[in-house]
């Protein structure tokens, strides 16, 4: 196992993906691991440090286990398997319990939300390596042109990281923080700058127009003058353009302790 730890795995590259097959890349806050398939090959991941887990998580919140779930490797996948008390949720809102049966992972991309104490959720990011390669020269073996990502200053990235909350979470049926949360929020991060409901929505309607003038986002991101969409549908376009697009990524939310940590 080589240490690693890119910023987020949502954003690997062609060029930063193993070329073996099945390697399974991890990441959490503390840092990241890669690892090859060899069958019986075990990942753990918990709140205690080495030589306990691999992967240490939530290595602060005493509601995480010191060996919360594990990753095997058999029959040319990984299955997650969670060994701890508390929850782990999947995108889509998929639970998994102690008493769950294993979990293949897919190829590509897997965010893994590890329930903490209170309202915290520490966040494990999977990567697997894909095994379609038909060999070199054809298309599928091309360089991935990866999604086009959106440019935000620090001031516009954190109020729409605090509003895209339920977004980075991969909640089922995400709705944007209203304004009176995203007010509160921002006040305690940043008190310094005198947050209103105003100067959020004048960064927020400053992405939107960017976005909307490029002409490249399929969602409706501005109203017409006789337009009756209602704000709440532009601001969820415009979140979900900027997750999947991966210009806001689930590591993402780390901003939200780390401001309070700086104070």
């Amino acid at each position: 196992m080589s240490a690693l730890r890119p910023h987020s795995l949502a954003r690997l590259h062609e060029g930063d993906r193993p070329r073996q097959p099945g390697t399974l890349q991890a990441r959490s806050l503390t840092g990241g691991i890669q690892v090859v398939p060899e069958p019986g090959r075990v990942v753990r991941f918990g709140r205690a440090p080495r030589p306990d887990t691999h992967l240490q998580v939530g290595g602060d919140d005493i509601r995480v286990s010191r060996r919360h779930g594990e990753l095997v490797f058999r029959d040319r996948s990984w299955w997650l398997r969670n060994t701890g008390q508390q929850l782990l949720r999947l995108p889509q809102g998929r639970l998994v319990h102690a008493t769950t049966e294993p979990i293949p992972l897919t190829v590509g991309y897997t965010p893994v939300f590890v329930r903490g104490s209170g309202y915290r959720e520490h966040l494990v990011e999977l990567y697997v390596t894909d095994y379609d390669d038909h060999g070199p020269g054809t298309r599928e073996t091309a360089p991935t042109v990866p999604p086009r990502r959106w440019p935000l200053d620090d001031d516009e990235r954190l109020v729409l990281i605090v509003l895209g909350q339920e977004y980075l979470r991969y909640t089922p049926e995400p709705r944007p923080l209203v304004y009176r949360r995203a007010v509160a929020q921002l006040q305690a991060l940043r008190p310094e700058y005198g947050w209103t409901k105003r100067r959020i929505e004048e960064r927020v309607t400053a992405v939107r127009r960017r976005l909307h003038q490029s002409g490249l986002v399929q969602g409706r991101l501005m109203r017409d003058e006789d337009d009756t969409t209602c704000d709440a549908t532009l601001m969820h376009n415009l979140l979900r353009e900027l997750v999947d697009s991966t210009t806001l990524v689930p590591p993402d939310l780390a901003e939200l302790d780390r401001d309070l940590d700086d104070d």
